[in-house]
């Protein structure tokens, strides 16, 4: 009779091959069946909310979590009695593991790790499971700092190549989906998702249909008329099937890897170097901002969740920023600048630090003589300020200063009020 066996994550039927997975809990469970029932009970409640590439995520973790535990901490029999020793343990196990190309374990990648088994820590603290621990030995300081640069874009000269290259390609598939990519910034996978009725027309505005996709949202986003002509000659020499609109030339949905094909051929063919499909996405995004769209209709356009989303791409193109550092260029020059003596590197600074220092009564001012100011001894020129001999060393101190410095203006004034406090 044949009988199955039901793991952590998966179903094993005899006869069938078995992956390293399915082995790796096979172990665990054979070891710590508390560990493994509680991993499959987290797994099967998740599997319910999130996508199947999530849970294989925390399968992954958990995974490692439990085979650490049964080989480095024996004594570890279920998830309730994980303390903070055993995760700075498997810390530094994590970190010097190494990928199957013998390289160190990405940051990026030790952050995910720690980070879905936080949440698994959290939420079956939550859940009041009977194998959960008192409190979350995960903490937010565990994660690793990663690195975040900015998204890679095509400048407009190199978009501006590209799309004159696809437009002159005579496969009108591949002019289709650079255009379509670099138009709408769709992503890849919602590019091959769209169907044969994609393109509608609301008003006079023809708008393209986004299938529901990364982030379980569909949308539509307005179609450039160039674009709209291009996806109406493509569907009128295409029937629309139940295979998608973009189909190869044997009838196939186009996927991922034939898009990245094309672009390469493309850029190939402009004389470029490699490009990534997600890159005409960032390149939309960023000539949107640079040319003052705003920040919800680009959020919309790309289906963004959140303007954080978003705002990403206000780091690449801060008009504001631009805007106010050229408004005060001339004056940063003014700082710098020495006509009287060129060619003498130090001289402007040397200036800034003791020829022109002003003494004043609680310190000093350090503005070059390049600059005007109105203010200069505003206090003691007004008819209203008094002084008296109390003040007298500071002023003399001030008078001396300024005959030293070649100020005769401010040594006059100065020798006034001292002769006042006499």
């Amino acid at each position: 009779m044949t009988t199955t066996t039901v793991t952590a994550t998966v179903t094993v039927v005899p006869g069938e091959p078995v992956s390293a997975a399915q082995q790796q809990w096979a172990a665990i469970t054979l070891a710590a069946p508390q560990l493994a029932a509680t991993a499959a009970r987290y797994l099967a409640q998740i599997a319910v909310s999130l996508r199947p590439t999530s849970v294989q995520a925390a399968d992954g973790a958990l995974r490692l979590l439990a085979g650490y535990l049964i080989t480095d901490a024996p004594q570890v029999t279920g998830f309730a009695q994980v303390r903070r020793p055993h995760i700075e343990g498997f810390k530094l196990w994590l970190v010097a593991r190494r990928t199957s190309k013998g390289t160190p374990v990405s940051a990026n990648t030790i952050r995910q790790r720690l980070g879905t088994l936080r949440t698994f820590f959290d939420r079956i603290i939550e859940w009041d499971w009977a194998d959960a621990p008192p409190r979350t030995p995960i903490f937010g300081i565990d994660l690793p700092i990663i690195d975040e640069p900015l998204p890679r874009f095509l400048d407009d000269a190199t978009a501006a190549a590209l799309l004159r290259a696809a437009s002159n390609d005579p496969d009108p598939l591949r002019a289709l989906v650079v255009h379509l990519l670099a138009r709408t910034g769709i992503r890849v996978g919602e590019l091959c998702a769209l169907t044969g009725d994609a393109v509608t027309v609301m008003g006079e505005q023809p708008w393209l249909r986004v299938p529901v996709g990364k982030l379980h949202n569909d949308r539509y986003v307005p179609i450039h008329p160039h674009l709209h002509q291009m996806l109406t000659t493509w569907t009128d020499t295409h029937p629309a099937t139940g295979s998608g609109l973009l189909l190869t030339r044997d009838g196939r949905a186009l996927n991922r890897y034939g898009v990245a094909r094309i672009i390469n051929r493309v850029a190939r063919a402009a004389g470029l170097g490699h490009i990534h499909p997600h890159q005409l996405r960032h390149t939309l995004a960023t000539q949107a901002i640079n040319r003052g769209m705003r920040l919800e209709a680009i959020a919309a356009m790309l289906g963004h969740r959140s303007l954080r989303m978003t705002m990403v791409y206000a780091r690449i193109a801060n008009r504001t920023v631009a805007e106010q550092f050229n408004a005060v260029s001339d004056q940063v020059d003014a700082l710098y600048a020495d006509p009287d003596l060129p060619g003498r590197e130090t001289t402007a600074m040397r200036r800034l630090r003791q020829e022109h220092r002003r003494m004043l009564g609680n310190g000093w001012c350090t503005r070059p003589t390049d600059l005007d100011c109105s203010f200069e001894t505003i206090c003691e020129g007004c008819g209203f300020f008094q002084t008296t001999i109390a003040f007298r060393p500071v002023l003399q101190a001030q008078h001396d200063h300024a005959a030293g410095h070649d100020q005769p203006r401010r040594a006059e004034l100065y020798q006034r009020l001292l002769d006042t406090t006499a």
